[in-house]
């Protein structure tokens, strides 16, 4: 139906009223694609729409990631092209607003307005919920800044999403149950830009996960910057695990599944562990960063634990989880990194074998206690070092996902594929799975025989619906080598 706009509008101006557009720009963790869906939702209460980019849009937003150096970068080079559009807009009579968001916000609020003089607003990561507020101080051509940590609960203030936004993101969704972190890792922007941690109570957490559910969500990931720390209030006036968290939230009507990340190795405690004995919702699927395998460099990060108890906890994990598949975290020219404390990481690499990694060079971030440790290592050394690593690192994940064929999983069917008649799902291992299947199975768990393997996929033989009682894991690990 077509609405004519020149109708006289005097008596119901709303109804005819254009909503805006809002588009939001995430680099980064997963945390940062909660915090834009979160985004959209305060700005939806104000009548705006999302959009799926930037040309037509009244607000954007770039929800920053301050990391890695090039990250931050990449911000800086956006912000370049949306000046263009913004000027190609104001040509055409509309007011664009630029904000930028996350943990550059919260790192280089001036530089940014210093670089960038056509950013509208700087907004750290403990306010986005203030968004309508600080728009509208940007009005008359005023630059504003946020970057305070609020006193108030920011999850608290955050609205509901609608149950329409809910649908549009899918069968799978990330819940933030803590932020921040007290780690404090020598490289780690992370306790600068996200501030100490906190943990949401399980009340205001199971309401988002049962709203989730009521719209379809089948899985849910618990997110944080140091996810495992989680000690929110339970109803019970006490403070609860993660693992005691789990285990209630795998009592919500329809969520079939759980993972969590990110998490540290000083925090994977006792009920933890037990979790991924007991809970059938929990996916043998870990991301359990680790850094460097020299207890010299591991000291130096201030990363609190060593080579071997990283390795005697993953002996717990696999005990506790026989059919467990790891990822982690690498970072390879740390400032004082020898050759043999390279050697220490490629032999712990080998020991644990992992289903996938991310690996890095070190890059200094400003404000950190490496930043100003000096004996850095030159940038051939580093390139020759994480070329050596990644290799590895992708001979084990393709042995890992060669072991997957003949295997049967059961596979969360997500979004239509790019071949007719497949659908797109997740294996437990995360891993994407083409499966035969319609359209109308989207949010069905169904079992499927993987028969081939592609660069980043697993092909599927067929498919058929997976019995109530049917184990989400697979009748048989994958290989792995055992440490």
């Amino acid at each position: 139906m077509t609405i004519d706009t020149t109708l006289d509008t005097a008596l119901a101006p709303d109804a005819y009223r254009p909503r805006k557009k809002v588009y939001v720009k995430s680099y980064g963790c997963q945390m940062n694609v909660y915090d834009a869906q979160r985004m959209t939702d305060v700005m939806a209460r104000e009548g705006f729409d999302e959009t799926q980019g930037p040309a037509d849009a009244d607000l954007i937003i770039l929800n920053t990631c301050h990391i890695r150096e090039k990250a931050a970068e990449k911000v800086y080079s956006e912000l370049g092209r949306l000046r263009v559009l913004k000027e190609q807009a104001a040509d055409a009579g509309r007011d664009v607003k630029i904000a930028v968001a996350g943990c550059v916000a919260q790192a280089e609020s001036q530089e940014i307005l210093r670089r960038a003089p056509s950013v509208d607003l700087v907004v750290g990561s403990q306010s986005y919920h203030r968004l309508p507020s600080l728009l509208a101080e940007t009005q008359g051509g005023r630059s504003v800044v946020d970057t305070e940590f609020p006193v108030e609960d920011k999850f608290a203030a955050l609205p509901a999403p609608t149950r329409a936004a809910m649908r549009k993101r899918g069968v799978s969704a990330f819940v933030t149950v803590q932020e921040g972190c007290d780690k404090f890792c020598t490289f780690c922007v992370v306790p600068y830009t996200r501030g100490a941690e906190l943990s949401r109570p399980v009340a205001q957490i199971l309401g988002e996960v049962e709203r989730l559910a009521d719209a379809g969500v089948r899985e849910i990931t618990l997110i944080g910057q140091n996810v495992n720390a989680y000690h929110g209030e339970g109803p019970d006036g006490g403070s609860w695990t993660l693992g005691r968290l789990m285990q209630r939230i795998a009592e919500v009507r329809g969520i079939a599944r759980l993972r969590y990340m990110t998490s540290h190795p000083r925090d994977m405690h006792d009920e933890l562990i037990e979790a991924h004995r007991d809970l059938p919702q929990l996916m043998p699927y870990l991301h359990l960063p680790v850094q460097s395998g020299s207890d010299r460099i591991l000291a130096a990060m201030n990363r609190r634990h060593t080579q071997s108890h990283y390795l005697r906890l993953i002996d717990r994990l696999r005990n506790a989880q026989p059919k467990l598949a790891l990822s982690s975290d690498f970072i390879v020219g740390f400032p004082g990194e020898t050759d043999a404390d390279f050697r220490d990481t490629m032999q712990l690499i080998e020991t644990v074998t992992f289903a996938a990694a991310y690996s890095f060079k070190y890059s200094a971030r400003p404000g950190t206690p490496a930043a100003d440790m000096g004996d850095a290592v030159p940038e051939d050394v580093k390139e020759v070092r994480l070329a050596e690593l990644q290799a590895l690192l992708l001979d084990q994940q393709k042995a890992f996902y060669a072991s997957c064929v003949g295997q049967t999983f059961d596979v969360l069917l997500e979004k239509p594929g790019r071949i007719d008649g497949r659908l797109i799902g997740r294996s437990p291992y995360l891993q994407s799975v083409n499966v035969v299947a319609t359209p109308d199975q989207i949010g069905e768990i169904v079992t499927a025989e993987i028969v081939d393997v592609g660069p980043n996929s697993l092909f599927a033989k067929g498919s058929r619906a997976a019995p109530a009682s049917a184990s989400i894991v697979p009748e048989s690990a994958p290989t792995m080598v055992e440490t």
